[in-house]
């Protein structure tokens, strides 16, 4: 059960952040341009990830007793460069030097973008299926990592690690069909620091234990790990928030 935890809900959580980003700029080409296109291009987009977990996926399942202790390295490796990427965006916006992401900021946004684009063609629109294929593929090549490091640990892992970003697919697909709007709902920026902390820990954790370390607690380690990196992350976002000069922070700019 604990296995499940570990791969399911880093994965649910940093889905949603992913598929409410992709959500946006496809309700923005809907909207703008008319939904056959679109919808064509989030399938095609979902067809490549699957392809792309499958071909990746697979060899965890079937050679996960051979996997050897380099491979946790490295993996333990990219779950740490990643995580500590998301969570250096998260200290920055919480300090005030980069703006919060805005989703309903980054839809006209891209409402504008689509509309200079000229008209809509009367049967295919190739700029709403290349649209909503890059925005989908883009994101959810974030996911299929994210999936693939979390399941790295074998077959179990590698399972609720795909229903975890299914299941986060599902949640914010039926609530941008029932909002019709930009998910503003979704707190993406304390998610994105939640995530980042999340998948520094796992780094640690399976990076360590790749250099033979012996956690104490097995397990329940991570989350001794994880209230550190947590802690060390709010100090420096006060740090920051009280030594950055006015200048340097950005009022408009979403990275």
């Amino acid at each position: 059960m604990l296995t499940l935890a570990i791969a399911a809900v880093p994965s649910f959580v940093a889905s949603c952040v992913e598929w409410a980003e992709a959500f946006t700029i496809v309700l923005a080409v809907g909207n703008t341009r008319g939904w056959r296109s679109p919808i064509w291009g989030v399938l095609a987009a979902l067809g490549t990830l699957t392809i792309i977990v499958g071909v990746f996926g697979t060899p965890l399942i079937i050679f996960h007793d051979q996997v050897t202790q380099t491979f946790h390295i490295v993996v333990g490796v990219l779950l740490l460069l990643f995580g500590m990427r998301w969570l250096r965006k998260a200290i920055l916006r919480f300090a005030g030097i980069i703006a919060l992401h805005d989703e309903e900021l980054i839809y006209q946004r891209e409402v504008a973008e689509l509309r200079a684009q000229g008209l809509q063609p009367k049967r295919w629109d190739n700029i709403g299926f290349w649209f909503s294929y890059k925005a989908v593929l883009l994101e959810g090549l974030e996911v299929a990592f994210i999936v693939i490091a979390l399941g790295a640990q074998g077959g179990t892992a590698l399972q609720a690690a795909i229903a975890g970003a299914a299941a986060a697919f599902v949640v914010i697909s039926g609530a941008g069909v029932a909002l019709h709007k930009p998910l503003t709902v979704v707190p993406e920026n304390l998610m994105k620091f939640i995530v980042g902390a999340m998948l520094t820990t796992f780094g640690i954790f399976w990076g360590s234990e790749g250099l033979l370390v012996e956690w104490p607690l097995g397990d329940a380690t991570l989350l001794v790990i994880l209230a550190g990196v947590a802690l060390v992350s709010l100090i420096a976002v006060r740090m920051l928030a009280l030594v950055a000069p006015q200048g340097a922070r950005v009022a408009v700019r979403n990275i």
